[in-house]
């Protein structure tokens, strides 16, 4: 199995005190911070489409973010950002379509209709998908997340031409795995519980999942994970 961040060499976040890059002078950059499940998709597209040397990757220290960042560089204060062509856009679900249409590489939707229209379906649903996942932690979380990895285990059995969601990986692989990564994590650690356990295709896509350099690189420390979710969200723990 992989391990996070394999081999490769991470810039250090900006932080309060840092300057701002030369802003609009027609480099590519997307703003991120380490530890965001949300900017992570972005960064996993960015990687596997080979765009490493046409966007750059910009870490952001969320705790002590710069002043410069809100001001000039994108308003609703988050991550991800991309700069490009002259304009910031957000919010990652459109980013990893926008890097996908706009850039070369890898194209990381189907044209088959019947797997774009599932796609399309499937992320639509990510963000119940995740909010389910959180809210069970306010009670059993095993039982009451139960039916959100029974859902991907289900998915996973509509097309049998690869063991993605779409068969080959795409953008819909991109929006879940960086929740999934996390919830795997810490329903192991926090509830003894493995979530793959009686769901052999969510298990073998996982697998698969940590065969991909381009997600691999951008994986959080575990030990990472587990101190941010008993800090935030399981403090009896």
């Amino acid at each position: 199995m992989a391990t996070f961040g394999a081999q490769v060499v991470r810039p250090p976040p900006l932080t309060s005190t840092s300057d701002p890059p030369p802003l609009f002078d027609g480099t590519t950059r997307l703003y991120i911070n380490y530890d965001c499940p949300y900017a992570q998709r972005v960064w996993i597209a960015r990687n596997y489409k080979g765009l490493q040397n046409k966007i750059n990757l910009i870490p952001i220290n969320l705790q002590d973010r710069p002043a410069w960042y809100k001001e000039k560089v994108y308003s609703e204060n988050k991550v991800p950002s991309l700069e490009h062509n002259g304009k910031v856009l957000g919010e990652s679900l459109d980013l990893i379509k926008y890097v996908d249409v706009n850039f070369e590489g890898t194209p990381l939707f189907p044209t088959d209709p019947a797997k774009k229209e599932f796609g399309e379906q499937l992320i639509s649903h990510v963000d119940t998908f995740t909010r389910d996942l959180f809210i069970s932690l306010k009670g059993d979380a095993v039982q009451q997340a139960s039916s959100a990895f029974d859902y991907l285990e289900n998915a996973l059995g509509k097309f049998d031409d690869g063991p993605f969601l779409l068969g080959q990986f795409s953008l819909v692989d991109i929006a879940y795995i960086p929740f999934v990564e996390r919830f795997h994590i810490v329903f192991a650690e926090a509830f003894k519980h493995d979530v793959t356990e009686g769901r052999p295709k969510f298990a073998t896509w996982l697998k698969e999942l940590n065969k991909i350099d381009a997600y691999t690189e951008t994986k959080v420390d575990p030990q990472d994970i587990i101190d941010l979710f008993k800090k935030r969200f399981l403090p009896q723990l």
